[in-house]
């Protein structure tokens, strides 16, 4: 059997800024929950401290880190979580020093203090977090590690580097762009219909149509918010949104009201070589903002760069 990485594993939808600063610690609080169950102590926990090291801890306050690990242990998914509804949990939390737990039970969190930023580094990677569960028994404890693109590993895990891979058995296995390459030839296949029979190995061809197009859906909603969004950044430095600006001076007077009224819009405008240029820039852009905002995105292949992959296919 083959170590298989999904496309759906490279695109994943998720909120920003960062797959590695915020994706990955809110993945790895839901594994910790699931942990709990495993251990049936869930039900007994009545405090939990987390702590961030190294590079999570270093820039874990401007990467929404923090915030992450608390939505993730209120059991909220990043994929499906309102977007609207995580200020006022994160402002609960604060105010009333309680967590919901898993959406379960409510317990005592202190953000101040339950949430340890400790500079050090752990020697297996620089992002490196640890959830600890104290119950009446005793305390349950669990570090993971966010390598990269939302993907999290345990340190016992021999095939760390090789990142969240699973067991598959792919009809053209693929290690580089050359071997790729070769099964195009071999084949007569175009290199998406190659990749297309690999994913065909792990699904249904109805759930990859449906879960491409909740990723396209996805990217053109972020690119449509993006758009149309004014105001200044979060995170204290005053960053003002230029993707609003922008949009309306390559648009101007126009009447949409949705992302696929908006889409077809677009088409009608100028399409010279100069215009494209900015309309690409412009979507990417749009996407970047809403990142930084703790928007919903696709990983493509980090939240650092999400904006690139919606644009061009927008284009």
């Amino acid at each position: 059997m083959e170590e298989c990485i999904s496309v759906f594993d490279m695109l994943k939808i998720g909120v920003g800024p960062s797959s590695s600063h915020t994706l990955g610690p809110w993945r790895g609080a839901e594994r910790f929950l699931n942990e709990l169950r495993e251990e049936n102590i869930l039900s007994k926990v009545i405090r939990i401290k987390v702590d961030l090291f190294g590079s999570l801890s270093l820039t874990g306050k401007g990467h929404a880190t923090d915030l992450a690990v608390m939505l993730g242990l209120t059991g909220a998914d990043p994929e499906y979580i309102p977007i609207d509804s995580i200020d006022k949990t994160i402002s609960e939390i604060r105010k009333n020093k309680q967590l919901h737990l898993a959406g379960e039970r409510m317990i005592p969190f202190d953000m101040d203090t339950d949430i340890v930023f400790n500079k050090n580094f752990l020697p297996f990677h620089s992002n490196g977090f640890t959830f600890t569960a104290y119950t009446p028994d005793g305390e349950y404890e669990s570090t993971f590690y966010s390598i990269g693109g939302g993907f999290v590993v345990k340190e016992e895990r021999t095939n760390a580097a090789k990142k969240e891979i699973i067991k598959c058995a792919f009809p053209f296995p693929i290690q580089n762009a050359v071997e790729l390459l070769d099964y195009t030839v071999k084949e007569n296949k175009s290199i998406s219909e190659i990749v297309y029979e690999n994913e065909k190995s792990m699904r249904t061809e109805e759930n990859i149509h449906n879960e491409l197009m909740r990723v396209w859906n996805t990217m053109l909603e972020c690119m449509y918010i993006g758009c149309h969004s004014e105001g200044i950044l979060p995170g204290g430095l005053n960053v003002r949104r230029r993707a609003f600006d922008m949009h309306q001076n390559l648009i101007g007077l126009a009447n949409y009201s949705n992302p696929q009224e908006w889409l077809e819009t677009i088409r009608k405008t100028e399409v010279k070589f100069r215009q494209i240029l900015k309309w690409v820039s412009c979507f990417a852009l749009a996407v970047n903002e809403v990142n930084a905002s703790l928007g919903r995105v696709v990983t493509a292949p980090t939240n650092g760069s999400a904006g690139v992959i919606p644009a061009v296919l927008m284009y």
